[in-house]
C-alpha cells in the first residue's frame, strides 16, 4: 500500500517515532498526487505538510476540493495542474514581442 498509487477509499495508517521519520517514509514513493495529515498540533501539522512531496496535502480532512485551488500531483502523478489559475496555463501560448521606444535599434 505504501509504494503504489491507490485511487478508492484507503488510508495508510503506520506506526513511527519522529516526524523526520514519518516524512521519509511518506516520500519514498515514486508517486504524489496527495497525502492527509492528522494532528492536534496546527504547526507540527503545516510543517509536516511542507515537507511532503504531494501535489495536495489535507491537514485534518480529506478530499476537500475548490475550483479555485489548483490540483495536481507531483512526481509520476501527472503533469500540470487541474482547477485554479494554473490550469488556465494548459489553454495558453505566451508570446514575447519586443519594440524599442526610443526608434529602431541598428
Amino acid at each position: 500500500i505504501a509504494k503504489e498509487e491507490i485511487f478508492g477509499p484507503v488510508m495508510s495508517i503506520f506506526k513511527f517515532k519522529t516526524d523526520e521519520e514519518a516524512i521519509t517514509r511518506a516520500n519514498a514513493t515514486k508517486y504524489g498526487l496527495a497525502a492527509s495529515v492528522v494532528s492536534e498540533n496546527g504547526a507540527r501539522a503545516i510543517s509536516t505538510a511542507h515537507q511532503l512531496r504531494a501535489g495536495t496535502v489535507w491537514i485534518n480532512t480529506h478530499n476537500s476540493f475548490d475550483a479555485a485551488v489548483p490540483f495536481g500531483g507531483y512526481k509520476e502523478s501527472g503533469h500540470g495542474r487541474e482547477l485554479g489559475f494554473e490550469a488556465m496555463e494548459n489553454y495558453l501560448e505566451t508570446k514575447t514581442v519586443m519594440m524599442p521606444l526610443t526608434g529602431p535599434k541598428v
